[in-house]
């Protein structure tokens, strides 16, 4: 566990060196994310609620998937797919920690930088522009913090299994670059899952990608109630075990083929 947080703490550093990276991105995400509270208001029309949504929980929806960008790295993760490429999973597979943990650890300390300097920021800024829908009991911050966490490990999971594609293709990008753009959609991100057709909710919920972006949003939002809450984590921690397992075996299948420079 020691090894683990010097590791994530390495990965905070490194994420600590591109302040004016963090804050470029901090612009970018918040003029986004107002662009996308204007088209849902347009939307919603006259209607002040829609599916159970209301438009100021509509536009906090807006702001919350806006600021998880950075810290699940939403938008696209090569880091393993590079290793592999290059040659520095060798070096990488001899660590005293097994190479799935090596990676969780960096990952955590980018994702924890990006929560800080983007995720609240941005959501800061929301509260400065809108009247934005805060949660006002203590159980519900708990549940959203829950929520948070176990989003970011299906997220890793998932984005590390991808990865792992570098193992038996030459140039596995195009496939990160598909399974990234599924999850934008199926996640709730692009929009409020809310707002879909029933058989298009079901569909998403026979996949991994709600557990990341909607059961944050619709925790937070107060829209469940607690036993749909509790539904909701456990679901999260089915799909973190799941995609955990798979990754390891996948994994085992890669490093059994893996050649680097002919060994």
């Amino acid at each position: 566990m020691r090894t683990l947080w010097e590791v994530a703490k390495l990965a905070i550093q490194r994420q600590l060196t591109y302040r004016a990276a963090a804050l470029a991105g901090l612009v970018t995400n918040f003029f986004f994310g107002l662009l996308r509270a204007a088209i849902l208001v347009a939307l919603f029309g006259a209607n002040r609620e829609v599916a159970g949504l209301t438009i100021q929980g509509a536009i906090t929806y807006t702001g919350l998937t806006q600021a998880v960008i950075g810290y699940m790295s939403f938008f696209g993760w090569y880091e393993v797919m590079d290793s592999v490429y290059s040659g520095e999973i060798a070096s990488a597979l001899l660590k005293p920690m097994s190479y799935f943990s090596f990676w969780l650890a960096q990952d955590l300390g980018r994702a924890l930088v990006n929560f800080v300097l983007r995720g609240l920021s941005i959501m800061g800024l929301y509260a400065l522009v809108f009247d934005i829908t805060i949660p006002s009991q203590n159980s519900q911050w708990l549940a959203v913090l829950a929520a948070i966490i176990l989003g970011w490990l299906v997220s890793f999971s998932w984005r590390f299994l991808v990865n792992l594609a570098a193992f038996w293709t030459p140039n596995a990008r195009g496939v990160g670059r598909f399974a990234f753009g599924l999850s934008w959609v199926l996640s709730g991100f692009i929009m409020p899952l809310r707002l879909f057709p029933e058989w298009f909710v079901r569909l998403c919920n026979l996949t991994p990608f709600p557990s990341m972006i909607n059961t944050v949003v619709e925790i937070y939002l107060g829209v469940l109630d607690s036993h749909a809450v509790m539904k909701a984590l456990l679901i999260q921690s089915f799909w973190v075990i799941l995609l955990v397992a798979a990754a390891h075996v996948v994994l085992q299948a890669g490093t059994r083929r893996l050649v680097i420079q002919g060994g």
